[in-house]
């Protein structure tokens, strides 16, 4: 069914800021226009209802009987709008939940898992970002955020998710052509896939390290500035990139990257599961999202 008879709304909105205000140029200040523009929506709206809503002197603005009438029922109905659409703009906020994450995160085990909590929770809406690194987080407003870290950030909450074990992973084909890299003492003789340090990884030098390997000075490098690039090139058959457990799990699980040595390193950072501090009230769809990525692996 139409609605009429239904006179212009911005006239409406017009009417309704200059009664209460009893001023045309004050009605103007508040909706960011010029009074010319309120005065010819008053005229509009009184050449719509056939009546005079002010009586005009040169000091004050009076409404007549009619507008003052009218006035009530304009109020009541914009301030019913107004409430209206702040209930669904707040369950519209309610219900997205932004995550910020690193592109590695992001890619090898957030999304994968993400139609687990879709199925379970159809009504959250999730909006995942990827950043480079965890410094990027400050350009973004989000709900919660997930990154490796050697220990959490004081300026956020923050709850451990799981550690990781790092370890040397190449393709099949990369393997096949450089057999020695069976045998862990010869490792150092691989093209080494490189992250650039910007982020708390532990790298090939560290990793040599801890396992009781010698690393030459000299040895060969492809460097890149994010994991999922790395991968890519591990994937390639460019070389030998360090393995995180659960990023790398799948790829693993399917043949398309082999570890040609069982060494591998536990690390003592962890990923965390971080929200700003303070931030209240929490979403529902943030709390839901966070209690799964408790349980999940």
């Amino acid at each position: 069914m139409k609605i009429k008879p239904l006179p212009p709304l911005n006239s409406l909105v017009a009417f309704e800021a200059a009664s209460r205000h009893l001023s045309f140029t004050r009605a103007a200040e508040e909706l960011s226009v010029t009074q010319g523009a309120v005065s010819r929506q008053i005229r509009l709206l009184e050449s719509y209802l056939g009546v005079t809503l002010f009586v005009r002197d040169t000091r004050n603005l009076r409404m007549t009987d009619s507008a003052a009438h009218y006035y009530e029922t304009v109020r009541n109905a914009l301030q019913e709008i107004s409430e209206s659409t702040a209930g669904m703009l707040q369950r519209g906020n309610d219900e997205q939940v932004t995550v910020i994450t690193s592109y590695a995160m992001a890619t090898f085990w957030l999304l994968p898992r993400y139609q687990e909590f879709q199925a379970e929770h159809p009504d959250v809406d999730l909006r995942i970002v990827s950043v480079n690194s965890f410094g990027d987080i400050t350009s973004f407003e989000y709900d919660l955020a997930l990154f490796f870290r050697a220990a959490p950030p004081a300026d956020r909450e923050s709850v451990p998710l799981f550690g990781e074990k790092a370890f040397p992973v190449c393709s099949p084909a990369y393997l096949e052509k450089n057999p020695q890299l069976s045998k862990a003492e010869n490792l150092s003789q691989a093209t080494l896939l490189t992250l650039e340090e910007n982020e708390d990884w532990v790298r090939w030098r560290y990793w040599f390290e801890q396992n009781d390997l010698v690393m030459s000075d000299s040895i060969r490098r492809i460097t890149m500035n994010n994991y999922p690039l790395l991968i890519q090139s591990a994937l390639n058959g460019q070389g030998l990139a360090l393995g995180w457990e659960r990023l790398v799990d799948d790829y693993l699980d399917s043949g398309l990257l082999v570890r040609p040595v069982s060494l591998e390193l536990s690390t003592t950072s962890q990923f965390y599961l971080m929200q700003p501090k303070n931030k209240r009230p929490v979403k529902q769809g943030a709390t839901l999202f966070s209690e799964w990525l408790m349980q999940t692996e």
